[in-house]
């Protein structure tokens, strides 16, 4: 953790003249977008799966018709249809999962007072007014929500929720756009088909609000790894609109961005 704390320091030094007090904070979000470049071939190769998956629809229908009821034959099939066609179903977990050990690093480093045994002189810097080392909960305690600190936090809160919106309606359209008519009937189905179908059904009413829940994150975190969070949100919803723009129900949100 001193390595990556002696990285943010350099950094913050570097960007200095620029950007004065809140050079750390700069740090962090240049820090952020330089994971984002590292991960962007895995976020194409999740989007270049997505489009195959999708185009496997047709196919994996008629491999449930053909198999009817014989869930192993029709897992089996599927699976052998995923590895011909080279496709991942877990292809689109990635991204996130290699983002996970760096917001961790970012938390810990803003959340410890000693670093090797020596003080922590990263706390000292702040965005603006805010210290990155605390909480939306310290800034409401020192001058409240209108405070200096507090208006930070509003200014973070103002950005995710655009981003949150932005999302939402994307994936509205997205899943409208993927669902066929008549998709919801049960017709020919098992109990436990029906019973998979509703549960998914439940999923996709709650896809749409998941980007509402980075204020959370955003309000109980150190800012540093709110900072993260902001930017890694933001470069997300850029980065799908353009990667996904060719996918049904894409293209109105997309335009929003362009």
């Amino acid at each position: 953790m001193s390595v990556f704390a002696h990285l943010v320091e350099h950094l913050a030094d570097v960007l200095q003249p620029l950007f004065h007090t809140s050079a750390a904070a700069a740090a962090i979000v240049l820090f952020t977008a330089l994971v984002r470049l590292l991960v962007h071939p895995l976020s194409r190769a999740s989007a270049r799966g997505q489009r195959a998956r999708a185009a496997l629809q047709p196919r994996i229908a008629e491999l449930k018709k053909e198999h009817g009821k014989d869930r192993e034959k029709f897992q089996k099939a599927l699976m052998e249809l995923h590895a011909e066609e080279k496709v991942s179903p877990l292809s689109g977990c990635l991204p996130s999962l290699f983002q996970m050990p760096a917001f961790f690093l970012l938390y810990h480093l803003f959340s410890s007072s000693t670093i090797g045994g020596e003080a922590n002189t990263l706390l000292g810097h702040k965005l603006f007014a805010a210290p990155l080392g605390g909480r939306w909960a310290d800034a409401l305690g020192d001058g409240g929500l209108f405070g200096p600190a507090g208006l930070v936090y509003l200014g973070l809160f103002a950005v995710v929720t655009a981003v949150a919106a932005f999302n939402y309606v994307r994936t509205k359209r997205m899943t409208a756009a993927a669902t066929p008519a008549g998709q919801s009937d049960n017709e020919g189905r098992s109990e436990s088909e029906q019973a998979a179908a509703s549960a998914l059904a439940s999923v996709g009413k709650i896809m749409p609000f998941m980007s509402f829940f980075t204020l959370f994150t955003v309000a109980v975190v150190p800012l540093a790894a709110a900072l993260y969070v902001v930017t890694s949100a933001t470069w997300s919803a850029v980065e799908r609109a353009v990667l996904y723009r060719d996918m049904p129900g894409a293209a109105p949100a997309a335009a929003v961005l362009a």
